[in-house]
C-alpha cells in the first residue's frame, strides 16, 4: 500500500491553514482510481507523487480536485513537497524540483518555510465587461467597492479583483449560484500597522478556498509588477472560515516567490489497489 500524508499548508499550527491529501509512489493507479480517492477525501485537493518523466525534476505531481484535474496549484506544491521531503526525500540540486501539468516549478527552502517560484500566467490583462460584471453580482460587490480587476489564470482559471480595502474583503457573502463557473479571488489592503499587508479570499467550484497559493502567485506578478504592492509582504487569508493563513510573497529578481510554513497531521497508509 503507498504511504499517505495529510499536511497543512501557510500554517505553522495545524487545523489552521489549508489540508493536502498526499499519495506517494502512485504509478499503478489509474486516473479512475485517483480522482474518486480525492472526490473520497472531498479536500480542496488531493495530489498524487509518481516517477518523474523529466530527468530535471526530483518527482512528478498529479493534482485533483473532488470535480476534475488541475495543471498547476499553489497549496498542493509545498504541500506535496513538504510530504515528499518528510518521506525521506532528496532533492538533486539545490533546490527542489516538481513536475506537474504546467511544467517544472521550483522549491526553495526559505528559512522554516517552503516557497515555489511562481509560474508564468496562461492568461493575464484585463477582464471585459461581462465577466467583470458576472463576478461582481457573484460577490455582491458595487462599482465603488473595486479598484482593478485581472485575469489571473496559472491554471485554475483565477479572475482576481483588487478591493477598497480588507474590511470589504472580509464583508463579502457570496452567492454561488449567481458566480456559477467563475474561479473569482479578492486582494484589499489591510490598514496602517496591521501584521498583514493584504486580506485575501478565494471562491470557486461553489466552496471558500481557506488559503490558495495559486492565486496568490497571480496576485503577486501583479500587484507587485504594477507597483501596488512592496517587493516583499505578507497576505492574510482564510479569515472568514477560522483559519490563519499566512502567505509570505516577495519578488527575488525575475521571479515571484510564494511561500508559507507547513505543518504535517496525519501519517499512514492509503489501501488504493
Amino acid at each position: 500500500m503507498p504511504k499517505f500524508t495529510q499536511v497543512d499548508v501557510f500554517t505553522g499550527e495545524l487545523t489552521r491553514g489549508n489540508a493536502l491529501a498526499v499519495v506517494h509512489a502512485a504509478d499503478e493507479l489509474s486516473d479512475e482510481r485517483m480522482a474518486a480517492f480525492a472526490r473520497w477525501t472531498n479536500l480542496s485537493e488531493t495530489t498524487f507523487l509518481l516517477e518523474p518523466s523529466d530527468p530535471a525534476a526530483d518527482y512528478r505531481v498529479r493534482i485533483f480536485t473532488p470535480h476534475g484535474e488541475l495543471p498547476f496549484a499553489g497549496h498542493p506544491t509545498l504541500g506535496s513537497a513538504r510530504a515528499w521531503l518528510a518521506a525521506g526525500g532528496e532533492p538533486n540540486a539545490g533546490h527542489l524540483v516538481q513536475e506537474c501539468g504546467a511544467g517544472l516549478v521550483r522549491v526553495r527552502r526559505d528559512g522554516g518555510r517552503l516557497a515555489f517560484a511562481a509560474p508564468p500566467l496562461r492568461r493575464g490583462g484585463p477582464v471585459d465587461d461581462a465577466d467583470l460584471a458576472a463576478v461582481k453580482r457573484g460577490l455582491h460587490l458595487g462599482d465603488a467597492d473595486v479598484l482593478d480587476a485581472r485575469w489571473a489564470d496559472n491554471g485554475p482559471g483565477w479572475i482576481a479583483l483588487l478591493l477598497r480595502d480588507a474590511a470589504t474583503v472580509l464583508a463579502i457573502e457570496p452567492d454561488f449560484g449567481a458566480l456559477g463557473s467563475y474561479k473569482a479571488g479578492v486582494a484589499g489592503a489591510q490598514p496602517a500597522g496591521s501584521d498583514t499587508a493584504f486580506e485575501v479570499r478565494a471562491f470557486s467550484d461553489v466552496v471558500e478556498d481557506p488559503v490558495t497559493g495559486s492565486l496568490n502567485a497571480a496576485l503577486g506578478q501583479w500587484l507587485i509588477g504594477d507597483g501596488l504592492a512592496p517587493e516583499s509582504y505578507v497576505a492574510a487569508q482564510g479569515t472568514r472560515l477560522g483559519r490563519r493563513g499566512r502567505v509570505h510573497v516577495e519578488r527575488d529578481g525575475d521571479d515571484v516567490w510564494v511561500g508559507g510554513e507547513t505543518v504535517v497531521g496525519i501519517r499512514g497508509e492509503a489501501d488504493l489497489w
